[in-house]
């Protein structure tokens, strides 16, 4: 494992999401009465880290694809998918590599 390899707030949730291609869900004003608001910010930035081995990375085109652990802080059981990030972030690494890694 590359020691003190840590991809950090370049693998934005968005991209994640999309990548899951998940989308948030809107709330519904017709269903929810006024007096039911929520304090909670719906669109929170959550914090995740685990660690996996890279597939596949593409710094021309700022990707890498990891078959990373479990997630628990997202909810994210263990699973290969594409992030995009940084390209100068990515030099240096290739399939095979096993990393640490941090997603917001």
């Amino acid at each position: 494992m590359k020691s003190g390899l840590i991809i950090t707030s370049s693998l934005a949730l968005l991209a994640a999401l999309a990548a899951c291609n998940k989308q948030p869900e809107a709330p519904n004003p017709t269903t929810a009465p006024a007096s039911s608001k929520s304090t909670v910010d719906p669109v929170a930035i959550v914090h995740g880290a685990s660690t996996g081995t890279i597939t596949a990375v593409d710094p021309a085109k700022g990707t890498i694809t990891l078959d990373h652990k479990e997630i628990p802080t997202l909810q994210w059981s263990a699973m290969k998918m594409g992030f995009s990030a940084n390209p100068e972030i990515l030099q240096g690494f290739k399939a095979g590599d096993h990393v640490s890694f941090e997603v917001d």
